[in-house]
C-alpha cells in the first residue's frame, strides 16, 4: 500500500503556525529579537513593517535552506545560511525604499540588521535544517507572526500612551489635553519597550503554568 501524504494543514503542520503566537513565542518565551523590539516600536507603523519583513525573510529562508539541506555541506552551512538571508534582506530593504520610502528611512539599520536577527538563524539552524520544505515555510512564518504580534502589541501601547496616537493619526480627543492630559513621553524611551514586553512575558507565564522555569 502506498503511504498516504500527510495533508498540508494537518494538525502537526497547524502547531508550526499557532505555537510561536503564544507557547513558543520567539521573543517572550525563547528570548530572541529582543533589540529590534526596542527599537522599532515606537510608533506602530513601522512595527508593522518590520515584522512583515521579518516574516518573509524567516519564512523564505527557511524554505530555501530545507530546499537545499541535503546539498549544503556541514562546514559551510553557516555561510551558505547567511548568504540567503542576506540576499532576502536586500530584496525586501529595496522594495521598502520603492514602496515605503519614509517607513525605511525610519526603520534606518534594522531591516539590514534582520540578517543577524537571532530568530532567523535560529530557525535556520533549529529547524529548517532537518525538516521539510512546507515544514519550515510554515514555522518560518509562525515564527515571524510571533514575533510581529508581539512589536505590535508594544508599538500599540508606546504610541498610544507616549503619542496620543495610533498609525499616526489623533485619537486622544482633544479635549482631554484642554483638560490637561499629557502624553507619557516615556513611553518613547526604550526601556519603556523592556519593561512593556516584561509584562506580557509575566502575564504568559502566569497564564500558562509550563512555561516557568523549574529551578
Amino acid at each position: 500500500m502506498e503511504d498516504k501524504k500527510q495533508p498540508l494543514f494537518s494538525p502537526t503542520n497547524l502547531k508550526l503556525l499557532t505555537k510561536p503566537l503564544g507557547k513558543n513565542n520567539p521573543i517572550t518565551v525563547q528570548v530572541l529579537g529582543i533589540c529590534s523590539a526596542l527599537a522599532v516600536t515606537v510608533k506602530l507603523e513601522p512595527a508593522f513593517v518590520m515584522a512583515v519583513s521579518v516574516t518573509i525573510v524567516v519564512a523564505l529562508s527557511n524554505l530555501f535552506i530545507s530546499l537545499l539541506r541535503t546539498t549544503i555541506p556541514p562546514r559551510i552551512r553557516m555561510i551558505v545560511q547567511l548568504m540567503i538571508v542576506a540576499f532576502l534582506v536586500i530584496i525586501v530593504d529595496q522594495i521598502l525604499q520603492a514602496f515605503v520610502y519614509d517607513i525605511s528611512k525610519k526603520l534606518s539599520i534594522f531591516v539590514g540588521l534582520i540578517i543577524t536577527n537571532c530568530i532567523v538563524m535560529g530557525r535556520l539552524e533549529a529547524f529548517a535544517m532537518a525538516n521539510k520544505p512546507w515544514q519550515s515555510f510554515l514555522d518560518g512564518l509562525g515564527n515571524g507572526a510571533g514575533y510581529g504580534v508581539i512589536l505590535l502589541i508594544v508599538a500599540f501601547f508606546r504610541e498610544l500612551i507616549g503619542s496620543g496616537t495610533l498609525w499616526g493619526y489623533q485619537v486622544v480627543p482633544q479635549e482631554f489635553y484642554d483638560a490637561g492630559y499629557v502624553n507619557n513621553g516615556m513611553f518613547i524611551l526604550p526601556p519603556m519597550a523592556l519593561i512593556i514586553v516584561g509584562v506580557i512575558i509575566w502575564i504568559q507565564r502566569a497564564r500558562n503554568k509550563e512555561l516557568v522555569e523549574k529551578n
